[in-house]
C-alpha cells in the first residue's frame, strides 16, 4: 500500500489528468519511501487510480487517468517503437544516470530505467577494471528539467490554492533522490553485490537560479502549464568513471648533484632529462595503473644537493587507479622495482595512506629540524684554530632576506631561522666541512656566502674572509612520518 492521504487526492486528480508519471506523482505528493518507487509503473499507477476512486466522481476520475494512460503509452509507443507497459515522462522530469541529453523534451523516471541504464553502467564499470568496494553514482540533470520541474509545480499549486491546501516547492521529493531510491539497489545487483551510493552533480545552476527569481505570472507567458507532452524518450550521453585518488608515502635519498627534484623548465625548455619525481612515479603509477599523479613532499633540495641519511618524506597522490590496493609484500617489490630502476635514487618505507596522514607530513614544518653537512671554502687561508670556536654557537637567529635566487618565485620578505648547532672539520688551509642543524626553511647556501648582505649575521662574518659553498648534503630531515618499515 502506498502511503498516501486524503490530502492528495487532489494532486493526484490533476497529475494523472495532466499526463504525469505516477513516481513523479508520488514525489508530489511528498512520498519519501523509498521500496514506493521500487515497484513497477503499472502497479503504481494502478494503486493510485484506486486511491482516487473512492472520491464522488468515481467514474469521471476514472476515465481520465484511463485517458492520461492510455495516452502516456501510445506517446512512448511511437518514441521508442515498441510496447512498453511505462508511460515514458513525467511533467515534472527525472534524470537518470551519469550525463542525459533528451529527444526534445524527457529525462524520465517512468523508463525502464532498470533495464536501460544498469545494464551501460555496470559495462562501463567493468570494462574498466578497477578494484573497488563501493561505487559512487552522480548525475548530471539537463537544465531543461529544472524548467518543466517548475511548470509542473505552478500547475499544482494553482489547483491546491483553491482548495486551500498549501504545497510548499522544498517539499516535493527531488528527483535525484526519486532516482537514487530505483537504481541503488539494481546497479549493486549488477555489480554482484558492490555498495552503491549516489551523488548528484547539477550542472545547471544559471537555470535554477532563474527560476528562484521569475514571476509565476511571467513564467506561465513563456512556458506551458502543465508542460507539452513528451514525444521521445531521454538516452544515455556519457558514462564516466574515475576511482578515487590513493596516497602512497616513503622516504627518498638523492645520489647525484645533477638531478631536480620536480621536472626542471626553464621558459618551456627542459633542462634535465629527469628528475626525482619522475624516477619515483614511474613504476608507482604502472603498479597502480593510474592516471597521473601529484608529488609533494618535505621540503625539497637544490638540484646539485644529495639527499643521505634516512631520506626525505614524501608523498603522492596517484589519481584515478585502476588498482587499489596492494598487500606489504607487493609494496616491497614495487619499492625494489624503483630502486633498481636507477642508480641517482633510492626509496625506503614505501606504503599507502591516508589523506588525512598526508597532512601530518606538513604540520609544523618550519618547527622541525634538519641536518647538513657543505664543504666550505675560504679566501684567506686558515689553520683549525681559526675555526673551532664554530663549534660552541649555539641558537644563533638569522635574520634572511628572500634570497636573490629565488625572488622570482618567492614573496620578498624578512625571514628569522635558527642555526642550532654547528661543527667544524678541518681540511686544508682553504676547505673544511662544516655540519649544521638548523631550523627548517634555513637556506644554508646564503648563511655561507651572505647573499650580498642578504644574510645576517652570515659566515663570511664570523670568519672575517669571503666563504663559498662548494658542496651541499642533506644528512637528515627531522619529520617522524611515515613510520618506518623494518627492512
Amino acid at each position: 500500500m502506498l502511503p498516501l492521504k486524503e490530502k492528495d487526492k487532489p494532486v493526484i486528480q490533476k497529475l494523472l489528468s495532466a499526463g504525469c508519471c505516477a513516481r513523479c506523482i508520488l514525489r508530489f505528493c511528498c512520498v519519501s519511501v523509498q521500496a514506493a518507487y521500487r515497484q513497477p509503473h503499472q502497479g503504481t499507477l494502478k494503486e493510485l487510480q484506486a486511491f482516487i476512486s473512492n472520491t464522488e466522481n468515481t467514474k469521471s476520475q476514472d476515465s481520465t487517468a484511463a485517458e492520461s494512460a492510455e495516452g502516456n503509452n501510445k506517446s512512448h509507443d511511437a518514441a521508442a517503437s515498441e510496447p512498453s507497459e511505462d508511460p515514458p515522462s513525467c511533467k515534472g522530469e527525472c534524470a537518470l544516470k551519469h550525463s542525459l541529453r533528451s529527444h526534445q523534451h524527457c529525462h524520465s523516471i517512468t523508463l525502464d530505467v532498470n533495464v536501460m541504464f544498469c545494464p551501460q553502467i555496470a559495462e562501463a564499470v567493468k570494462a574498466e577494471k578497477y578494484e573497488f568496494d563501493t561505487l559512487v553514482l552522480s548525475v548530471s540533470l539537463p537544465a531543461q528539467l529544472c524548467v518543466r520541474e517548475h511548470s509542473c509545480w505552478l500547475h499544482v499549486k494553482k489547483e491546491l490554492r483553491e482548495k486551500s491546501i498549501a504545497l510548499d516547492k522544498d517539499d516535493v521529493i527531488q528527483v535525484k533522490e526519486a532516482f537514487k531510491w530505483i537504481m541503488q539497489g539494481q546497479v549493486a545487483k549488477e555489480l554482484g553485490g558492490v555498495a552503491v551510493v549516489t551523488r548528484s552533480v547539477f550542472t545547471r545552476m544559471a537555470v535554477v537560479k532563474a527560476l528562484e527569481k521569475i514571476s509565476d505570472a511571467k513564467f506561465l507567458k513563456h512556458y506551458p502549464c502543465p508542460p507539452a507532452h513528451p514525444t521521445s524518450s531521454c538516452i544515455s550521453q556519457d558514462i564516466q568513471c574515475l576511482h578515487v585518488s590513493v596516497f602512497v608515502a616513503g622516504r627518498y635519498n638523492k645520489f647525484c648533484r645533477s638531478l631536480p627534484q620536480t621536472p626542471w623548465v626553464i621558459d618551456g625548455e627542459r633542462r634535465m632529462e629527469s628528475s626525482v619525481e619522475e624516477l619515483i612515479a614511474a613504476a608507482i603509477l604502472s603498479s597502480f595503473r593510474a592516471s597521473g599523479f601529484n608529488f609533494s613532499s618535505s621540503g625539497r633540495e637544490d638540484v646539485d644537493v644529495r639527499t643521505l641519511g634516512n631520506g626525505r618524506p614524501f608523498a603522492m597522490e596517484l589519481l584515478n587507479p585502476h588498482r587499489s590496493r596492494l598487500n606489504k609484500v607487493e609494496m616491497k617489490q614495487l619499492q625494489e622495482t624503483i630502486n633498481k630502476s636507477s642508480d641517482k635514487i633510492r626509496v625506503r618505507d614505501l606504503q599507502i595512506v591516508t589523506r588525512e596522514a598526508m597532512g601530518r607530513m606538513k604540520e609544523g614544518e618550519e618547527e622541525k629540524t634538519k641536518s647538513y653537512t657543505a664543504l666550505i671554502w675560504t679566501q684567506k687561508p686558515i689553520q683549525r684554530e681559526d675555526i673551532s670556536f664554530i663549534d660552541d654557537i649555539k641558537d644563533l637567529t638569522l635574520d634572511q632576506k628572500t634570497p636573490l635566487r629565488v625572488l622570482h618565485r618567492r614573496a620578498l620578505a624578512v625571514r628569522q631561522r635558527v642555526i642550532h648547532s654547528m661543527n667544524t672539520r678541518f681540511l686544508d688551509s682553504h676547505h673544511f666541512y662544516l655540519g649544521l642543524k638548523t631550523q627548517a626553511g634555513t637556506y644554508i647556501k646564503e648563511f655561507v656566502h651572505g647573499d650580498f648582505g642578504r644574510t645576517k649575521p652570515n659566515l663570511c662574518q664570523l670568519l672575517n674572509t669571503d666563504t663559498d659553498i662548494l658542496e651541499l648534503d642533506v644528512e637528515s630531515v627531522d619529520v617522524d612520518w611515515p613510520p618506518s618499515i623494518p627492512e
